[in-house]
């Protein structure tokens, strides 16, 4: 740990994307909050790496992020260990389809947590850390936000709010925070909600024909970070241009 480090808390970072978002980060000099709730086996693998190439730049953090008074914890402790916040990545996300007859409370409540609920509140708390070090948040959102997916209505409704959050705090938390948004395409398969049954129509639905790297969704969350200082507000599609004809 280092005073002149920059710091970024990410959500959801033991696996998949959130992985290699922190693996990214890091190498590029970032000491790492990294939150997870139940894949700690996955979490302790990624961290001993970690830290074998730089001791003690990494905070475990587990949270339920449907728990609210677990939020500005994350933060709080961030603060506590590195003793600055530069950058939040809003990464965790539940997946599931909710056809109409079958949604229930609980599948809102769900959904809404880790995909809106969670990203406010956690901004909320690290926004004057980060007005205080010129940081930036980035969310990820899913084409799914401007472009339903079918039997999915609440997942698109919570991306929805989580696009429009991104831009509402964009304006909001400026001028000395830029918060944008990373939109994946097809660059890991889900393991759960959708069988893809469809993969291969799916990629072939792609101007770039092919399926697209979890560091391709790293390098654009680590360039709105590091280098896009003129951008805020924006969503950078990395879907190989899918969304071009969805």
């Amino acid at each position: 740990m280092a005073a002149d480090r920059p710091v970024a808390l990410i959500t959801g970072a033991a696996r998949r994307v959130g992985a290699r978002i922190a693996r990214l980060l890091h190498a590029r000099g970032f000491d790492l909050a990294l939150h997870h709730r139940n894949s700690s086996e996955d979490m302790a693998a990624l961290v001993a790496d970690l830290e074998a190439g730089r001791a003690d730049s990494c905070l475990v953090l587990q949270a339920e992020l449907g728990e609210f008074d677990r939020l500005p914890e994350l933060v709080a402790h961030t603060l506590g260990r590195f003793g600055r916040l530069d950058a939040l990545v809003n990464n965790a996300s539940a997946f599931y389809p909710t056809p109409v007859g079958g949604i229930t409370p609980q599948h809102w409540d769900e959904l809404f947590a880790s995909n809106a609920r969670a990203p406010l509140f956690l901004s909320q708390a690290a926004a004057p850390h980060l007005q205080s070090t010129g940081g930036a948040i980035v969310n990820l959102v899913d084409i799914y936000a401007e472009r339903p997916l079918a039997r999915h209505p609440v997942y698109c409704m919570a991306k929805a709010a989580l696009l429009a959050m991104t831009r509402s705090l964009a304006i909001e938390l400026g001028p000395e925070v830029r918060v944008n948004a990373v939109a994946p395409g097809a660059v890991m398969w889900p393991e759960s909600g959708k069988a893809y049954t469809d993969q291969q129509k799916l990629i072939d639905a792609t101007a770039l024909k092919r399926v697209g790297s979890p560091d391709d969704v790293a390098e654009a969350v680590r360039w709105l970070i590091q280098d896009g200082r003129y951008c805020t507000g924006e969503v950078i599609r990395v879907d190989g241009g899918r969304s071009l004809q969805i």
